[in-house]
């Protein structure tokens, strides 16, 4: 009984803390959801990136047939998300995200045994669930929730955090593979999620502001909340329901969007280090620029975050699109470490907006009520597109023997999302309203 009363204790630490702290604890919150953002990168393509050669060498898998279980995963993650969703509007993102990372650890320690396409591809897939779905799902929304005012630069901070989990998870798999074995490097992976994120999203997260009495941005005044809603969305923060929304034309252009751009995103990642090693660079220039691109991530959720607050959503989402589309361009012509690093700063500037902006996005037109179920159906368009993306590139380059094909087309399809993104408006108060 009283190791039952001291797990209630460490669990209600967040809701005792959240009244009593100098600085407004949605930052905490923040915190909290930005080391399961960091540690998610366990399972990120561009960690897969750097297993692709060795393990294609030592168990004789094609780069598609790896490949094939990131999209296996993406897959099943379109499936989850609308659960998902719901699951975190029910039962809030504190238990969705800890059983998220709990899990995300088993599933990437049990790759170092992987013998058969079969197991890697439950491991790897259950990783990618996780990774795709509950845990950007759970932390965008529990962020959301709790910034209004601020959800740029909040939503900018916490794939900040992810862009570091992007940059280190990557590194440390290559320096483990290089001195040791890839079996070895799972492990010390799957521990590093447990290491940071298990207590502080257990002990640190609460749901909404409201539940500890307090407001969204710190705000001790209604009236300013009620403002700050209103100018973020036509009818003011909460009233969107699921079942209004899905009526709108803004919520399908959205999930569209994502899902089109997560098609280059995901096509790109898992295949960049293969690439620039089959251009005739070295590993270790491959996983430096591998690197280089999760540091622009960083960079790039900043400076989206920062822009999203200040100009018109739907703008800075095309321009997103348009640098995705310049990356992929720029791809095709890489020949030097120079031109690897270029492009692959590029790339990562685009993926750090393609991370902030379309929950950004999400949020701002339909407020914080259904934010979870919303959010769960636009990422089932992500997940989608990711596992499309994973397989393309890999196909093109088993029928081609060059990546050159996938990236060409990746460049156009960018172009196209970008005309498709302009026409995604403001939802009408109407269709809320007569749904409720």
């Amino acid at each position: 009984m009283k190791i039952f009363g001291l797990v209630q204790v460490v669990l209600n630490l967040g809701h005792n803390l959240a009244p009593k702290t100098p600085f407004f604890y949605g930052w905490a919150v923040l915190a909290a959801a930005g080391s399961s953002q960091f540690s998610r990168n366990a399972a990120a393509s561009l960690t897969l990136a750097i297993f692709m050669f060795p393990m294609s060498q030592d168990l004789g898998w094609s780069r598609t047939l790896i490949a094939g279980a990131a999209s296996v995963g993406g897959l099943a993650s379109s499936a989850a998300s609308p659960v998902v969703g719901w699951l975190v509007d029910r039962y809030g993102a504190r238990v969705v995200l800890l059983v998220s990372v709990v899990v995300l650890g088993v599933s990437i320690i049990s790759l170092a045994w992987t013998t058969s396409p079969l197991t890697f591809f439950i491991a790897y897939g259950t990783a990618r669930v996780l990774f795709s779905s509950s845990i950007p799902i759970g932390g965008t929304v529990v962020v959301s929730r709790w910034f209004v005012k601020r959800r740029g630069r909040a939503i900018g901070f916490l794939f900040a955090a992810h862009s570091a989990g992007m940059t280190l998870f990557p590194l440390v798999a290559f320096l483990i593979i290089r001195y040791r074995n890839w079996e070895d490097a799972w492990i010390v992976l799957g521990v590093m999620v447990w290491v940071v994120a298990v207590v502080p999203v257990g002990v640190l997260i609460v749901q909404t502001p409201e539940d500890v009495g307090l407001r969204p941005d710190g705000d001790s005044s209604t009236d300013t909340v009620n403002r700050a809603d209103v100018s973020a969305t036509p009818q003011g923060d909460g009233t969107w329901t699921i079942r209004g929304a899905v009526q709108t034309r803004a919520l399908w252009l959205l999930a569209v969007a994502g899902g089109l751009i997560f098609v280059v995103q995901a096509g790109t990642n898992i295949h960049i280090g293969a690439y620039f090693q089959d251009q005739q660079l070295s590993s270790t220039i491959a996983a430096a620029a591998i690197v280089f691109s999760a540091v622009f991530v960083g960079v790039g959720s900043l400076a989206w975050g920062w822009l999203v607050e200040r100009y018109n959503i739907r703008y800075i989402f095309g321009s997103v699109a348009l640098v995705l589309a310049l990356a992929s361009a720029t791809m095709v012509m890489v020949n030097s470490t120079t031109e690897a690093f270029v492009s692959a700063g590029l790339f990562g500037i685009a993926v750090g907006g393609m991370l902030v902006v379309p929950p950004v996005a999400a949020a701002t037109y339909f407020g914080r009520r259904s934010l979870g179920a919303i959010r769960g159906i636009t990422e089932s368009f992500v997940s989608l597109g990711q596992a499309i993306g994973a397989v393309f590139s890999g196909v093109v380059y088993e029928v081609t023997g060059s990546y050159s094909a996938a990236f060409v087309c990746f460049f156009i399809l960018g172009i196209l999302t970008v005309f498709l993104i302009l026409f995604i408006k403001p939802p009408n108060q109407s269709v809320s309203v007569s749904t409720t």
